[in-house]
Formats: structure tokens, sequence, C-alpha cells
């Protein structure tokens, strides 16, 4: 319908997030516990509630997670956002770790690709053997 304006939900719940990132409860109160999640609780049901901004977090949580930066790091890139509202303090802390961790994939994939001549080299030396054999 033209001109109708979405609603954003501003809570969520902790099985609506977990549905939602297909990840589990659990994984999310573990990122209560080390300060990641900052939840508050209803107080007619006392559930855990959380809000846009803990939606937001966990989605650059989980995208941190997927790039391979340990959950201290995540924690002091997403924390910076409170100290500098203008982001460039984070988006330099980002960079940083970001050009570390691509050194560490590029050695990562430096080492599978000596692995994977050794073991092209062993099954050649292999299928040589089986060859002469059936000679």
């Amino acid at each position: 319908m033209a001109g109708t304006k979405t609603l954003r939900k501003e809570e969520y719940s902790i099985s609506e997030l977990a549905a939602e990132f297909s990840i589990t409860p659990r994984a999310i109160r573990y990122y209560e516990e080390v300060n990641l999640l900052t939840p508050h609780r209803n107080s007619k049901t006392t559930q855990r509630m959380y809000t846009r901004r803990d939606r937001a977090r966990l989605k650059l949580i989980l995208r941190g997670k997927r790039f391979g930066f340990p959950l201290v790091e995540i924690k002091e890139m997403i924390d910076l956002y409170d100290v500098d509202p203008t982001e460039k303090e984070q988006l330099r802390q980002t960079v940083a770790y970001g050009d570390r961790r691509l050194g560490e994939i590029d050695e990562m994939i430096r080492e599978l690709q000596e692995i994977r001549e050794e073991i092209f080299e062993f099954r050649n030396r292999f299928l040589e053997v089986l060859e002469g054999e059936e000679a």
C-alpha cells in the first residue's frame, strides 16, 4: 500500500533473536555474560527483552565471529561506538583488526596451498606404485 509506514519492532525476546539469527538462546545468554549484550527484564513477565540496539549489536557480533575475530576484539570495536559517535575511532580500529586478520588469512592460504601440493605429490607417487604393480 502506498504511503503505509512500516512499523519497526522496538523489543525482541531471546527466542525471537535466536530464531532470526539461527543461533541458540544459550549463545545469546553467553554474549550477555561477556557484556556484549545488555537486555532488560520485562517488569510483568521478568522475560529478557532486547532493544533494536541489542539486535544490531548481535548482528555485528555474529559478523565478527564469521570473519574470525575473537570476542574481545569484537567487543572493543562495538564499544568504541559508545565512546565516539562519529565512528572514526571505531573505523580505525576495525581497519587495523581487519588488516591483521587479512594477514592471518593469507598465511592460512599459503599453508593450505603447501599442504595441497604435498598431498598431490604423495597421490602421484602412490598412483605410480599402483600402476607399477598392475604391469
